[in-house]
């Protein structure tokens, strides 16, 4: 039996435009794409947090790639996750989406996001959405060298969850609010050697 250690599977590829990327965003191109240009930017809308907030949502037991690959039709059956429509729909529009094999059809998750353009609507009068999860920013980003660095909920994920369930959300677990600080740009978690480390301009 052979005593050599087992070879280690590099956190980070360089890819034959010379960038380093880590290896889930290395060879598929709808993720290579988001990863490069996206992911980790910083949103500060209220249309745009609200969709972010609402696919992370839809992503709880499912892959990433799933519910990229699925984002137009997501947009247009939500009508772009403009809150005010989505805030609209009823009965129909629910059996209408159920009905849409272009989303993921759980019922749970479609009711949620409903309820959740409501939660967003009420939050105006207090800042609005986009404020509100900014202001769970921490004072440091995780500096992570590999994926085993990566956190997956931190204690403003926490708190963000805590606080946005006092406001009315549903699926905002503390995990899947770490993951939309990550998308938008609030904590920086691409590996140390990526080319995007640091790109939002929020951490340096």
């Amino acid at each position: 039996m052979s005593t050599e250690p087992p070879e280690i599977q590099p956190s980070l590829v360089v890819g034959a435009d010379g960038l380093a990327r880590p290896v889930w965003a290395s060879t598929d191109e709808l993720l290579r794409g988001y990863y490069d240009t996206e992911w980790g930017m910083p949103v500060r809308d209220e249309r745009g947090v609200f969709e972010r907030l609402s696919l992370e949502a839809f992503q709880s037991g499912l892959s990433w790639r799933t519910i990229l690959a699925k984002r137009p039709a997501f947009r247009s059956a939500f009508a772009d996750f403009d809150p005010d429509t989505v805030a609209g729909f009823g009965e129909d529009a629910v059996t209408r989406l159920m009905a849409d094999a272009g989303i993921v059809r759980n019922r749970a998750k479609i009711l949620a996001t409903i309820t959740n353009a409501n939660a967003t609507i009420a939050l105006r009068q207090d800042g609005g959405l986009a404020d509100f999860v900014w202001s769970f920013r921490p004072e440091r980003t995780p500096e992570p060298v590999t994926f085993a660095d990566v956190p997956t909920k931190s204690d403003e994920s926490v708190a963000l969850s805590k606080a946005l369930r006092k406001r009315g959300f549903a699926f905002v677990g503390p995990t899947t609010m770490y993951a939309l600080m990550e998308a938008i740009g609030i904590v920086d978690t691409h590996l140390l050697g990526s080319h995007r480390r640091g790109s939002s301009g929020i951490w340096s």
